[in-house]
């Protein structure tokens, strides 16, 4: 079989992924290059960030010689009105029409529900940052390919404050956890088949330990999640305990059974 075509899609705006960089820290799209390249390497992966591209004229006459598309992570809150939120909105729809595949993670799942009309609103429940607990596959989720030989409840990396409150038609529901409600989904817009997770198996806890530290600051005064950075270090220390029984193979079994199932509809 010849190599397939990825679309990896970054969420974050440019200064962001500029601050990662300065912090040493791997942007979203690096970070899924890496762990995609962890289970082949016959991909032809190219990257694209709708924030910081005034059209999509350079893209969409060669959008369909993608196999499939994952949209990863970002830091904006998709109900925030602006240009770049919009952008990527909008180019979702555009992918709904001419990629048959589509693995959208966190932010990415966020946008394509919103692009097919369900709604996201900030949590009532609190925030993950860093690890999901307690995450569990519900009937639905046992059966479906995204979960093939998954544990029924687990723990994974995860970084948000917003959720999923009204899925599109005809949405499948997966999984769930007590912060967040849907975990995961699958659903169908145009052409697009669209496996969907609010957390972040491609993402090492080590990672989100460094993104906290990024966003200490915010974590605190902004976002108010802790009281204070020894707080904050707690945290991460629970985290770290997370690192000492986290198995890899299992962590990433999502991207696994996408790929897998991208293979086999190519």
């Amino acid at each position: 079989m010849k190599n397939l075509n990825l679309l990896v899609v970054e969420g974050n705006l440019k200064k962001e992924n500029e601050n990662f960089k300065n912090s040493g820290i791997q942007t979203h799209a690096e970070s899924l290059k890496e762990s995609l390249s962890y289970y082949t390497k016959e991909l032809n992966i190219d990257v694209f960030n709708p924030c910081s591209e005034k059209s999509f004229d350079k893209i969409l006459p060669n959008i369909k010689k993608y196999h499939g598309l994952i949209w990863g992570g970002s830091s904006l809150n998709i109900y925030n009105d602006c240009i770049e939120i919009r952008r990527q909105i909008s180019f979702m729809k555009e992918c709904f029409k001419s990629i048959k595949k589509i693995l959208a993670i966190c932010w990415g799942m966020q946008v394509a529900v919103t692009a097919a009309g369900g709604e996201v609103k900030k949590s009532t429940n609190g925030a993950h940052i860093g690890i999901a607990n307690g995450i569990e596959i519900n009937e639905n989720g046992i059966n479906h390919p995204l979960y093939k030989s998954k544990k029924k409840k687990f723990n994974s990396p995860a970084f948000n404050f917003d959720e999923v409150v009204t899925l599109p038609q005809g949405a499948l529901h997966l999984a769930s956890n007590k912060i967040n409600k849907i975990q995961s989904i699958n659903f169908q817009s145009g052409i697009s088949d669209i496996w969907g997770l609010q957390y972040h198996p491609e993402i090492t806890y080590s990672k989100m330990i460094s993104l906290i530290k990024f966003r200490k600051d915010r974590l605190i005064n902004d976002r108010k999640c802790f009281k204070d950075e020894q707080e904050i270090q707690k945290h991460i220390s629970f985290i770290e305990e997370e690192i000492k029984i986290s198995e890899k193979n299992s962590r990433m079994l999502e991207l696994k059974n996408w790929l897998e199932f991208l293979k086999s509809a190519a």
